[in-house]
């Protein structure tokens, strides 16, 4: 019972009856009459609350009112609310903005009055839909701007329902397509911007890399030109050798003498040599063709295609540059039997590795006797390739961050922080992975996913 309907019920439960007398007799009149004014003292100061709090609730709901309708007034997007015949319930001033009608006159017709003439069919589609009880996404229509013409929207739709959860309505969000496809253009050049810069990361690191390899490139270029190089001279002493035979041939001296002479000149050792020197010299060559191929290959910004290849040789030539170029030389251990194939792209493979066993050289710096394992297995369509090696493992804090652009714990200087972030990337690209992992009895295990040669 409201304050009032208490005040007037009171009023008339104290009221004189016919006998000029209150209830309870003439003795308590002036009892009564002060209970009377207790109450109605009471019932005033309730009614009092009640209207402070009625203000204060009439207050609240204009303040709501007004934030809703500055949300309305300031959205860009077209906004209708429709009941479940699509007469209009509410609009917002975009939607004014757009149809040039007022407000009173939008609120007087059906969503259905604003579409072009030009897209009945899609409006028929749009009204199948609802009927269908199906929530709209992305939907193109037109509708009519104020100087009528065709303004293709992209809108979405949801039910609204009331305190049952009854729908009792469609709420209509438009949006401009031309705006859409704006923001997809500049979000297209952004993602293409992203790519670019990565690739240039990627490069930066491979000639970061290639500078801390020259060392190790040079003594790998060493071997087979100081191999060619003696096998030259020995041809050389060798030419000579068979020039002063024929030259006692085309003299037309005694059988004897040819012999004698044969035999000081060891001719038969001579031949014996000469196919296994050859052999050798163009071994040496091949290497060093293979050498400046790999260089060439990982300096290189051109993408090459995915191709079928061993990962035994590219993962050995990798690593082999790592460690001799390093100051402090780790124990290198390779452990498998075999070729090992897979279908990746060889110079993102041989710049991976390359990353991981430098990331290891680095840890291993002060530690006595550092060693660093290679090995292969396959997993679930995978060729693994783990590279572990016996340092102090990372901290646990540090290890969800591993890949991250710019982290590095080196001191400035000794670091970009991107070699195993870059790593990462490509290695994803590859269509694989890249693990990090601390090893139970010491260490870090690296581990390089890489799809494998289907079998068959």
């Amino acid at each position: 019972m409201e304050p009032a309907d208490k005040f007037a019920a009171s009023l008339s439960l104290l009221a004189p009856h016919a006998d000029g007398g209150l209830d309870g007799g003439d003795d308590n009149s002036d009892e009564v009459w002060i209970d009377v004014i207790q109450k109605m003292d009471g019932i005033y100061a309730d009614l009092l609350t009640s209207q402070v709090q009625l203000e204060d609730k009439n207050e609240e709901l204009e303040e709501a009112h007004q934030f809703i309708d500055s949300i309305l007034s300031s959205m860009t997007d077209v906004l209708v609310v429709c009941d479940l015949d699509c007469n209009i319930k509410q609009v917002n001033a975009a939607l004014v903005s757009l149809t040039g009608r007022d407000k009173d006159d939008l609120l007087k017709r059906q969503f259905g009055d604003l579409v072009h003439e030009s897209d009945v069919a899609g409006y028929h589609r749009f009204c199948d839909s609802i009927l269908d009880h199906r929530e709209l996404a992305d939907f193109e229509l037109s509708l009519t701007d104020a100087n009528a013409r065709a303004v293709p929207l992209s809108f979405n739709c949801s039910w609204m329902r009331d305190r049952r959860n009854r729908v009792v309505g469609l709420v209509i969000i438009g949006r401009s397509v031309g705006e859409l496809k704006a923001a997809y253009s500049k979000l297209d050049k952004a993602h293409q911007s992203l790519r670019e810069t990565q690739q240039q990361l990627i490069f930066t690191e491979k000639m970061a890399a290639l500078g801390r390899l020259v060392a190790g490139v040079a003594h790998e270029l060493n071997n087979p030109i100081s191999f060619i190089s003696g096998n030259a001279y020995v041809l050389k002493r060798y030419g000579q050798v068979l020039t002063q035979y024929i030259d006692a041939l085309e003299s037309r001296a005694d059988l004897s003498d040819l012999q004698d002479t044969r035999e000081r000149l060891k001719v038969d050792k001579v031949l014996h040599d000469l196919g296994s020197l050859i052999e050798g010299t163009v071994e040496g060559v091949e290497r060093v063709s293979d050498i400046v191929h790999d260089l060439k290959r990982f300096s290189s910004k051109q993408s090459e295609p995915k191709s079928e290849f061993d990962l035994v040789p590219v993962v050995n030539t990798a690593s082999n540059w790592v460690i001799r170029s390093a100051k402090v030389k780790p124990k290198l251990f390779h452990n498998v039997e075999g070729p090992v194939l897979a279908i990746a792209l060889k110079g993102y493979v041989h710049q991976i590795v390359v990353n991981l066993i430098q990331n290891s050289v680095d840890i291993l710096d002060t530690v006595e006797e550092g060693e660093i394992h290679i090995g292969y297995r396959r997993e679930n369509g995978f060729i693994c390739v783990e590279v572990r090696d016996n340092g102090p493992g990372i901290d646990e804090d540090i290890l969800p961050h591993i890949f991250e652009p710019f982290f590095t714990t080196k001191p400035i200087g000794k670091g970009t922080g991107l070699g195993l972030s870059v790593s990462f990337n490509m290695a994803e690209e590859l269509g694989g992975k890249l693990l990090c992992a601390n090893r139970a009895e010491r260490g870090a295990l690296f581990t390089l996913m890489i799809p494998m040669k289907e079998e068959g």
